[in-house]
């Protein structure tokens, strides 16, 4: 039987599915590597180790699950987490880590570019709002602070890029991952030159750019004896995580948006137009040519909710923590709507949308003598939800949203998914079964090998049957409570600014801590 197999490389891991040409989910398995913040506002990954655990999981899952039954695999596509930015020598080889896209070390240059005329041009051309995130202001950083570097820099690659030359050693960079780097010009998908001339570089200095459905190459022979696949698996170069939760979900037109919250978090539309907003508040990514994936990103998901569980929950070793997790979500579900009056700001690495202000940090407000543990774990999770609700107010100001979706593991938990029914007053659907991105990775392909005619076709076939209904009582609770999260997150811009910069004075450096891959 002819499979398909879908790798994401995520934020904290990464994740392989194995379909077959129905779309049903054969296999899955996933690795995990660390991210190292060794000082205030940086945020770096190995490379190698992501490459090491992507071909561990990838090797696993095919001896276990495709192999032994005879599984042919006909295609491999990819797709990965954004805005990563990674310096190779003109050998490929790494100069030091990959900078992710929670890294705000280039704060003090992204304030300065999105209050001139040039950042508003260039937000105009790419899409991509002016904030830290971006692999512009990424590289930017990097020739400005770290001249040896630079220097020594013959391609700025993502990481997915970095993966595929190493499988099949093509320097390429599909067009949605493209389209987050602040780069790229989305409507005549080439590289923009004022945004290149900012950045210090040439075009020659990124991969070459491809259409989602290319093909990277053939598996290096090495690779292709090692996971005992043949010479003519496609390797597909694929999308962006974002791009294709939002196509896994079947989102597309007027009426619908989706939501994902996995360590980060975002809320998207798919369109042929691309959003336009004076403020900038909204990023506009290419999927294929006029087809545009719209929304706010925010940093602060699930990763804060693990921050908070590996700070309090109660568990001795780090195999716990997913239990752990659900003890405090049982807690949290015994505490009323409203966390009775505590606040929790989860901007922990500073925020994107809709404030997008890289000096934010989080904050408890309201706190009384009366809390508990359990008060805290509700506020935690309800802050890290009224700012989805925040993203998603601001999207209704350019389009109409009569229904949501929501994927991604912190996401799809049931109690958060009634949270986000109750907050935003609408149907919430869900899939329970397979992954949002694997499963648009899927619809990729088989559009790809002619299984459907489009990916619009290939959209319309996705079905999302768990329906979470909204609670109009607790809908009015959260609107009087998120006016006041609303106004705290504005109103304490300067004291964000003032605490940012006494902790960079303050700073003393850390070594990364030595970690093992966790399989």
């Amino acid at each position: 039987m002819k499979c398909i197999i879908t790798i994401e490389l995520g934020t904290n891991g990464i994740r392989v599915f194995a379909f077959d040409l129905n779309g049903r989910v054969i296999g899955s398995l996933k690795g995990y590597y660390p991210t190292f913040h060794t000082e205030p506002d940086h945020s770096e990954q190995d490379p190698e180790q992501i490459f090491i655990t992507t071909l561990y999981v990838l090797k696993n899952l095919l001896n276990e699950c495709i192999h032994p039954k005879k599984h042919k695999v006909v295609s491999i596509c990819f797709s990965a987490a954004m805005h990563s930015v990674l310096a190779v020598d003109k050998n490929g080889n790494p100069l030091g880590n990959a900078i992710t896209w929670s890294d705000n070390r280039a704060k003090k240059e992204a304030l300065e570019l999105r209050q001139s005329a040039l950042g508003r041009s260039i937000y105009a051309a790419t899409g991509t709002p002016i904030h830290p995130m971006s692999p512009l202001l990424k590289i930017a950083w990097i020739r400005s602070l770290d001249k040896e570097r630079f220097k020594q820099t013959s391609k700025f690659l993502s990481i997915k890029s970095y993966i595929i030359h190493q499988l099949t050693g093509e320097y390429l960079i599909d067009h949605s991952i493209a389209s987050a780097t602040g780069l790229l010009n989305i409507h005549t998908i080439s590289w923009e030159p004022d945004a290149l001339q900012y950045a210090g570089i040439n075009a020659s200095r990124l991969p070459e750019l491809a259409p989602v459905f290319a093909q990277a190459g053939k598996l290096k022979r090495a690779y292709q004896q090692s996971l005992g696949l043949g010479a003519d698996t496609k390797i597909l170069i694929g999308s962006s995580d974002g791009c294709l939760a939002t196509l896994g979900d079947g989102v597309k037109g007027e009426g619908h948006a989706t939501i994902t919250i996995e360590d980060s978090g975002a809320v998207r539309v798919m369109g042929d137009a691309v959003l336009q907003d004076e403020q900038m508040r909204f990023f506009n990514y290419l999927l294929t040519e006029n087809s545009y994936v719209s929304g706010g990103p925010t940093n602060n998901g699930g990763n804060i909710f693990e921050w908070f569980t590996r700070q309090f929950g109660d568990f001795t070793n780090p195999f716990d923590a997913e239990q752990s997790m659900q003890q405090l979500i049982e807690e949290a579900s015994k505490v009323p709507v409203g966390a009775d009056g505590l606040l929790f700001l989860p901007y922990l690495l500073g925020e994107r949308a809709p404030i997008w202000n890289a000096n934010a940090r989080g904050a408890y407000f309201g706190l009384n003598i009366k809390h508990e543990r359990k008060h805290f774990v509700r506020a935690t999770i309800e802050g890290i939800l009224y700012e989805i609700y925040s993203i998603g107010r601001s999207l209704a100001e350019q389009r109409n949203i009569r229904s949501l979706s929501v994927n991604g593991s912190f996401g799809t938990i049931p109690f958060c998914t009634q949270l986000i029914a109750d907050m935003f007053n609408k149907p919430v659907r869900v899939r329970q079964q397979s992954h949002s991105v694997s499963y648009g990775a899927w619809l990729l392909s088989a559009t790809e090998m002619g299984i459907f005619k489009t990916l619009d076709e290939a959209a319309d076939t996705v079905e999302l049957p768990d329906v979470y209904k909204p609670n109009k009582k607790h809908h009015a609770v959260y609107a009087d409570y998120y006016s006041i999260f609303e106004k705290l997150s504005t109103k304490l811009f300067d004291e964000f600014e003032a605490i940012g910069n006494l902790q960079q004075k303050h700073a003393v450096p850390e070594a990364p801590p030595k970690q093992k891959i966790k399989l």
